[in-house]
């Protein structure tokens, strides 16, 4: 299984920079363009009373100015990844994606 730290650093690549957060607190300031990202669930296989494969489901959200981002189409390519959905607050672009890592 590989390590949250580890996915952090493929986001990292997707972004080209090292604005990327994982559950940042309210107090931070964030740069933009920029990927948060959160753990959203656990995914158990189980055979003979035990648990033989985990897969944790991130979300993870690009946050940009432009809403034709490059960044959403490297996300949407990377493994394992769901587009769910685009909003804007605060004149900033947020799409959603679903993967699991």
């Amino acid at each position: 299984m590989a390590s949250r730290l580890e996915l952090h650093e493929e986001l990292v690549d997707v972004l080209g920079s090292r604005n990327v957060y994982f559950q940042p607190p309210e107090s931070i300031k964030m740069k933009y363009p920029a990927i948060v990202y959160e753990r959203n669930d656990i995914k158990n296989k189980h055979g003979d009373d035990d648990v033989y494969l985990q897969a944790y489901q991130y979300k993870v959200t690009i946050i940009d100015y432009d809403p034709d981002s490059e960044i959403v189409q490297r996300m949407a390519k990377f493994k394992m990844s769901r587009f769910n959905r685009h909003y804007v607050v605060n004149g900033l672009n947020h799409d959603t994606f679903t993967i699991y890592y």
